[in-house]
């Protein structure tokens, strides 16, 4: 079934190497700004940092292990010997407990910097989620007319919303929890490497290989489901949007079903591949944490078997204990990373597709208000000028060589047959739509790019579908001014003048503070349109 086929659509074909995820972090970062490269990679000292910190942690445990199986190994071992003298202690009972207290504090330093990380890294990625969403529809906004009549709103609507929670959710957190947990997970290996390097070799090949097959083996089935993912929540978006704005339509014909079988199915489609990915996410913790806590009690009884009392294990077989405990979610996150990173990349597709890498363009067009502009000048004529014009992926243009003299201070009217394209040479009068040949005059002044926007300035339109916002009267009528900006007189004004302020004053309940509704759907038609 068709979902989508616009070229936001993550299904489109891509070259083979656009779905791996080294391709995915580039592109990531020529979306990043300076300002956002600097933050991620001031991640990277805090995180080391961090990591140091959990393998004190873990490393500490082992004296403290050894000194409660062995008290008189204080006598024996040098280091603990050094420590013992430099600090004065009197008695052992008094030197254990110091370690043993010094062991909770490394180890709640450690927890406290662990949970400190992971505060700056959500913030890094949600402050990134933010500012991505800002330029999308930044670049959305600054796109001309007609590119919206070849896009559908909900599919723009979704890449906003949806595609940019995805790639923060599904790519951001999980590179840098990647680099966080392997950071750990590095750190861990070198530790235990120390302490007994056959077993950590042995512990760390075993489980590096598990994780390492299951990966290859999910990881295209991963890229496909996150295509599949980013149509069916497209498409879960289109419909749910066309079934709420046509409501009244709906109603009327008894479509409700049609609209939600439709809906049920993009959505069903949607919960199976997210739960797809997380699903193979975590489904190998649970079988290496068995394997990984069934070898230690296998040594244990392998010890005891042999006759060898567990006091000479003790200490090691705790620090692999505690290792462990920390090892199996680092790899676990790894691998979970990983298979986020590879869902996820679709979605990295899909803002690089539409925003400008550097988004110059975008930042430009859409950054000057109207009000900052002045009018164009306009006193006697507007005139289009042999005016060609046609719609994209049509034959045939819909004017060819078009010429229309319009005079100040008249009024007309343009009629014809449905087709005709009275909508459009309004339109090309409002400057929305740019003619493939011929020129828009504005007392002999060509309209251009540079000065659309002033002559805009001099417009005031009603449309044939009006558009109002689910918002008070008074900014309905003060549409695009910020409500500490709105002028009370002004909006009264254009009220007497639309013959609507009578009702607005005495119908109303809050006067011009009442809100209309979505699209105005508390107002009566004719209501709505002397409001639009």
């Amino acid at each position: 079934m068709a979902i989508l086929s616009s070229k936001h659509s993550a299904a489109k074909a891509a070259p083979a190497e656009a779905g791996t995820v080294i391709l995915g972090i580039r592109k990531l970062f020529a979306l990043m700004d300076k300002s956002e490269k600097r933050r991620f990679y001031l991640l990277l000292p805090v995180v080391t940092v961090m990591a140091l910190f959990q393998v004190v942690g873990i490393a500490s445990v082992m004296p403290f292990l050894a000194l409660v199986a062995d008290p008189d190994i204080i006598q024996s071992d040098t280091r603990l010997q050094w420590v013992y003298t430099a600090l004065g202690f009197q008695s052992n009972q008094a030197f254990l407990m110091f370690v043993g207290i010094a062991a909770l504090v490394l180890l709640v330093t450690s927890n406290f910097l662990a949970a400190l990380t992971e505060y700056l890294q959500l913030r890094f990625s949600w402050s990134l989620n933010h500012t991505l969403s800002v330029r999308m529809l930044r670049e959305y906004l600054a796109k001309p007319y007609v590119f919206f009549l070849n896009h559908n709103t909900s599919a723009l609507a979704t890449n906003i919303l949806a595609e940019v929670k995805q790639t923060v959710r599904g790519f951001v957190l999980a590179l840098v929890q990647l680099l966080s947990r392997g950071v750990v997970t590095l750190f861990i290996l070198a530790l235990l490497i120390i302490v007994n390097p056959l077993l950590a070799l042995m512990t760390f090949g075993f489980l590096g290989l598990a994780y390492g097959v299951v990966f290859l083996l999910v990881r295209r089935m991963m890229a496909e489901a996150g295509k599949q993912r980013s149509l069916s929540d497209k498409a879960r978006y289109k419909t749910a949007t066309e079934a709420l704005a046509g409501i009244k339509d709906i109603k009327v014909l008894g479509n409700e079903r049609t609209f939600l079988r439709r809906y049920e199915y993009y959505s069903r489609t949607y919960e199976r591949y997210m739960a797809k990915q997380q699903v193979v996410s975590m489904l190998p913790r649970y079988a290496f944490e068995t394997i990984a806590f069934g070898g230690m009690v296998i040594v244990v009884l392998v010890v005891m078997m042999r006759g060898s009392g567990l006091q000479s294990i003790l200490p090691t077989l705790g620090v692999y204990a505690f290792a462990t405990l920390r090892l199996l979610p680092a790899l676990q996150s790894l691998f979970g990373s990983l298979t986020s990173l590879r869902f996820s990349v679709p979605s990295i597709e899909v803002l690089f597709e539409d925003l400008d890498p550097d988004g110059a363009s975008a930042r430009d067009s859409a950054g000057a208000g109207a009000a900052a502009i002045e009018p164009l000048p306009f006193r006697h004529s507007v005139r289009l000028r042999d005016i060609t014009f046609g719609y994209p992926n049509t034959e045939s243009p819909i004017f060819d060589r078009l010429n229309l003299d319009l005079h100040a201070n008249t009024t007309i009217g343009i009629v014809g047959a449905t087709g005709s394209g009275k909508t459009t040479i309004i339109d090309i009068l409002l400057g929305l739509l740019a003619p493939q040949a011929g020129q828009l005059e504005v007392d002999g002044v060509p309209v251009d790019l540079d000065n659309v926007r002033a002559w805009q300035r001099n417009l005031g339109y009603v449309p044939q579908h009006i558009y109002l916002s689910d918002d008070t009267v008074a900014a309905n009528i003060a549409f695009g001014v910020r409500s500490k900006d709105i002028d009370k007189a002004a909006v009264e004004r254009a009220a007497k003048m639309a013959s609507i302020h009578d009702f607005i004053a005495s119908d109303l309940p809050l006067g011009y503070d009442t809100l209309v509704g979505e699209r105005g759907v508390r107002l009566s038609g004719g209501q709505r349109q002397r409001l639009g």
